[in-house]
């Protein structure tokens, strides 16, 4: 039998970012005010009985609680009174991201609100190499690991204008932080520096690496070389006419 609420849960119009590692605050809250310190609040995922945190009988339950969220959770009691039911997770990690529900209930009335949290961490600076010569140019690879979500990969020049890369590769590890590679050939110019940028779009953070490669690194055509390509088609050319007027020569 379903029963109308005389309050409502509400919870944030939007999702709630958060970087690995630092605590975060799930904000949830009774409307219209009023106290809570002896209702039932629970929090859970996707199953009603396997929670994340759970407030009972005036006192915290522990007893099935999930095993990833132990130790890491905390409702903030100070607020109880005036219906603020907002929940404290420690040391987050990638795995926390998703949905959670905010459930409240108060004898048979009970509500509850949908909400959603997004992991993010700012992985390693970027490791910068050069591979070898490639298409008259240099390849220059960017490495770097440990991001969440997957990174955003940025060429810029000297002067910051963005450049197009060769190739690029991400991959998640055990933890789900992402790896990535990405490839550039960098040409010859007159200032060779060159900038690898790695964003972490839903912190709005990113770390940078330059590097700079002297002109001596890039491949070099032989002078002989040019000369004898320059030089060899006109002998050629004066020995082929030489033979052609030895023959009309003949003729007369």
């Amino acid at each position: 039998m379903c029963f109308t609420a005389e309050f409502t849960v509400m919870g944030p119009a939007h999702p709630v970012t958060a970087a690995v590692g630092e605590a975060i605050e799930l904000p949830c809250h009774l409307s219209p005010r009023m106290s809570a310190e002896n209702m039932e609040v629970r929090w859970f995922r996707s199953e009603f009985l396997s929670f994340v945190h759970l407030y009972q009988r005036g006192k915290d339950e522990y007893k099935e609680q999930m095993p990833d969220y132990q130790g890491r959770t905390e409702l903030l009691k100070a607020g109880l009174s005036e219906g603020n039911v907002s929940l404290r997770i420690l040391n987050i990690r990638p795995t926390d991201r998703g949905q959670y529900r905010c459930f409240v209930q108060d004898g048979t009335l009970y509500e509850e609100a949908l909400l959603e949290l997004k992991v993010a961490v700012l992985g390693s600076s970027p490791l910068i190499s050069v591979q070898g010569h490639q298409d008259g140019g240099i390849r220059v690879v960017c490495q770097s690991a440990g991001w969440y979500p997957e990174p955003e990969v940025l060429w810029r020049d000297h002067i910051g204008h963005l450049l197009t890369s060769l190739s690029e590769a991400k991959s998640q590890v055990d933890n789900d932080l992402f790896e990535t590679e990405n490839s550039i050939i960098m040409r010859e110019q007159a200032n060779q520096s060159l900038s690898c940028c790695i964003r972490n779009t839903f912190l709005n953070q990113e770390k940078e690496s330059t590097i700079y490669i002297a002109d001596s690194f890039f491949p070099r055509v032989n002078p002989w070389m040019v000369c004898l390509s320059v030089i060899l088609p006109v002998l050629f050319g004066f020995m082929g006419l030489t033979a052609y007027l030895f023959k009309i020569k003949g003729k007369y």
